[in-house]
């Protein structure tokens, strides 16, 4: 029988949701094909800009990492990372599906990255309160808002957000470019005195 051989090359291509991560598919070789179906894990972030929205995702135990001596707590803030409600979503949540809890006093940097292909976001920590304001608001702490809070910052852009957790309550990580934080571009952020450690979990999405 006279052998046939297939070979494919597929470019690189990125894996929404994973900063600076790259899969490669390439140099597939089989022998004698008749027909080839590839199957792969489907990329956390589904694509879903102005169509169906891609659910949410697990949360991710990379997003948070802490420093315990130092006691600073830094977290992926990623904007637009699936197409959840038109990717008007921070990680993959919307309307507080996310909290970040964290120990009074601690230091918090937020490496903010706008993920989303087509609007523009911003970030900032506001009081936890409704109605939600429209547009970017006063932060409830120092510094705790990424550079063109108004304009939001475009495609793949990044910005840190630093502060000290010098009050505790709960609060809100909104998208300040007017009308997505009303739209549901927000998650939670609590500062409490009773936890020694800063966690991320998954909360029943709902308002503030």
């Amino acid at each position: 029988m006279p052998s046939c051989r297939f070979r494919a090359t597929v470019p690189v291509f990125r894996v929404a949701g994973v900063r600076g991560s790259f899969a490669t598919v390439k140099s597939l070789s089989v022998a004698c094909i008749v027909a080839v179906a590839v199957g792969a894990a489907a990329p956390v972030a589904a694509r879903a800009q102005g169509g169906t929205a891609a659910p949410a995702p697990a949360v991710d135990a990379s997003w948070l990492q802490v420093d315990t001596v130092t006691k600073t707590a830094a977290f992926q803030l990623v904007a637009g990372l699936t197409g959840l409600n038109g990717a008007l979503n921070f990680n993959g949540f919307r309307d507080g599906g996310l909290t970040l809890t964290v120990p009074l006093g601690w230091t918090i940097v937020m490496h903010f990255r706008n993920h989303d292909g087509m609007l523009p976001h911003s970030a900032e920590i506001i009081p936890d309160t409704h109605p939600l304001p429209t547009g970017p608001v006063a932060p409830a702490f120092a510094r705790a808002f990424t550079l063109r809070l108004d304009q939001g910052l475009i495609s793949e852009q990044t910005d840190d957000i630093r502060f000290i957790a010098d009050k505790g309550g709960s609060y809100l990580i909104f998208c300040g470019v007017p009308g997505h934080g009303a739209a549901g571009m927000w998650v939670r952020f609590e500062v409490s005195g009773s936890v020694r450690k800063p966690s991320l979990a998954a909360t029943p999405a709902g308002k503030p």
